[in-house]
């Protein structure tokens, strides 16, 4: 099933984007405001003004480390339920 393209209108980091993507309106705002949230984060590291596409970066490569952080902690978690089902399932057969 797909959805019709939505334009939506942004503001991220100070500049305004009108966005066409196939995803509900609110989906994108969060989106944008969760970037221009980190965009400001990554410049208040700073002393001075930084280049918007500088800052771009940083906060992508913040975002991407949040993303593979979160993935390793889920295939840790993933791995934990396995063995503890497997502990499980020996507790049972040697009860039978």
């Amino acid at each position: 099933m797909s959805k019709d393209n939505n334009t939506v209108q942004i503001s991220i980091y100070g500049q305004e984007y009108s966005v066409k993507a196939p995803a509900d309106a609110e989906y994108i705002k969060k989106i944008a405001a969760y970037l221009d949230e980190k965009m400001i984060e990554v410049q208040s590291g700073f002393s001075t003004t930084q280049s918007s596409t500088r800052i771009a970066i940083l906060a992508a490569m913040n975002i991407t480390d949040e993303l593979f952080t979160a993935r390793k902690d889920q295939d840790s978690g993933a791995g934990e339920v396995e063995e503890k089902i497997s502990t499980l399932i020996e507790l049972i057969d040697d009860s039978l």
